[in-house]
């Protein structure tokens, strides 16, 4: 069996399981902890030879930029809990009186001030900005798992694409070794008499352009291995092929069953934790309405003697005009606001879902209708063709189409597959978890 397309015992069925496994949408309070990799993620190197998904996806987890530049955002958020937190500082105060005038005495004369301040919030103002600032950074974290759920499926795409494109060279090596034959056969038939010269310059015509296929696939297979490698931020594809079994096809879902785990999607599973920022929000400006009180305490020393007093006080804003009712309102609006957003968001991804699943259905009747029906026969034609040929029943035109036919079938089922497998990724990403039990056990061996 050509390596290209043999299975392995960490890639079986590995198209249709789920690339959510590793990355499920975990609440804020533990997604957290996926910034960090494992040390068996840390410890994943590129292999040289033959690529898995499992391995894939575990390079782009601990090399992609973009999971990178989101960790650090998460790290800035901790840090800015950290700040809303904290006491307002006290404030320290000196000022000299009477210096410049030496005719003045006693607690005339010169004085030095010494005051101490310090702002005492009231309304609940450092709890309402520090739980603002903790939803905030929980919200990061929904953004790092939706980055990384994004990652992992642009990964899994481009996996079935070098795996597609590895199929695509094999067909074309395959119908140039058919084109090879044929050349052969009307050389023979030439050399016998039995066909004009103009036959064997027509199978060369067609061998000439078999190569050209190969030679286009094997571009395309390049490309797409580099656009693979670039996933986990490399810049050059050290692998040489992919496992994986284009023909693990296996019939969806009822949709009502996929429906009802839409909620799974970090894009929508983050809205409860958007809500409560927003309320947060609206927290924190009602408490700037509640004055705050800075106490004063300081003393004034006289350096004509030992003459000193003691002074002590506080001060209030008068909420006379300003009650902050214009920020109150704009962060209640702004509640409403994500509301209408979160409704958005829900329709969104329940039209993308039924859309890609009326996609994912015609791939598989295609790829079966195809793979039961439609390959058999081109291959039997072409067969009979070939034969009848090598026989003096058929002519090469006869071949030739037959040969057309084949190629064009084989190429669509391939489409087919592609598609099929496309959209069980594009599924799995809307729903935020395995499309089917078995794929989800297999990503077990991904984590």
């Amino acid at each position: 069996m050509n390596p290209l397309v043999k299975n392995h015992h960490t890639s079986r069925k590995i198209l249709s399981l789920t690339i959510l496994g590793s990355c499920l949408a975990f609440p804020p309070a533990y997604a957290d902890k996926t910034t960090q990799p494992t040390a068996a993620l840390l410890a994943v190197k590129e292999p040289t030879t033959e690529l898995v998904l499992s391995q894939a996806l575990a390079l782009a987890l601990t090399g992609s930029p973009k999971l990178a530049a989101f960790s650090q955002e998460i790290r800035a958020r901790e840090a800015a809990t950290l700040q809303a937190n904290l006491l307002p500082n006290p404030t320290f105060g000196v000022q000299a009186s009477n210096f410049a005038n030496n005719k003045l005495k006693g607690p005339d004369g010169d004085a030095i001030t010494l005051n101490l301040s310090q702002l005492v919030e009231l309304g609940g103002k450092r709890a309402a900005r520090t739980e603002f600032a903790r939803l905030n950074q929980n919200l990061a974290n929904w953004d790092y798992e939706t980055q990384r759920i994004n990652v992992l499926t642009q990964v899994t795409q481009a996996y079935i694409a070098v795996l597609v494109t590895q199929q695509r060279l094999l067909l074309a090596e395959k119908l140039l070794d058919l084109a090879v034959q044929v050349v052969k056969i009307s050389a023979a038939k030439v050399r016998s008499g039995s066909v004009a010269p103009l036959e064997e310059t027509k199978a060369k015509v067609m061998q000439a352009s078999s190569q050209i296929e190969q030679q286009r696939a094997q571009q395309q297979l390049a490309a797409s291995r580099l656009r693979l490698a670039n996933s986990w931020g490399s810049t050059q594809a050290l692998f040489k092929s992919v496992q994986g079994n284009l023909d693990d096809i296996h019939q969806p879902p009822e949709l009502q069953t996929l429906i009802q785990r839409i909620t799974e999607n970090p894009d929508l599973a983050r809205w409860a934790t958007e809500m409560n920022q927003r309320q947060a929000w609206v927290e924190v400006e009602k408490s700037k309405a509640i004055p705050d009180i800075t106490f004063n305490f300081g003393t004034n020393t006289y350096l004509d003697g030992n003459t000193y007093n003691l002074n002590a006080g506080f001060s209030i804003p008068l909420s006379i005009f300003d009650r902050n009712q214009g920020n109150i309102l704009a962060a209640e609006r702004r509640l409403h606001k994500a509301q209408d957003e979160r409704r958005d968001a829900e329709v969104n991804t329940m039209t993308a879902l039924k859309m890609v699943y009326q996609q994912l259905a015609a791939a598989y009747k295609e790829v079966s209708t195809l793979k039961s029906d439609v390959i058999p026969g081109a291959e039997s034609a072409f067969n009979a063709a070939s034969r009848g040929y090598r026989l003096g029943e058929f002519g090469f035109l006869d071949v030739l189409d037959a040969q057309r036919t084949l190629v064009s079938v084989k190429t669509q089922y391939l489409q087919a597959q592609a598609d099929y497998h496309l959209n069980v990724a594009k599924i799995e990403r809307l729903i935020g978890g395995a499309l089917s039990p078995s794929s989800a056990k297999i990503n077990e061996m991904i984590q």
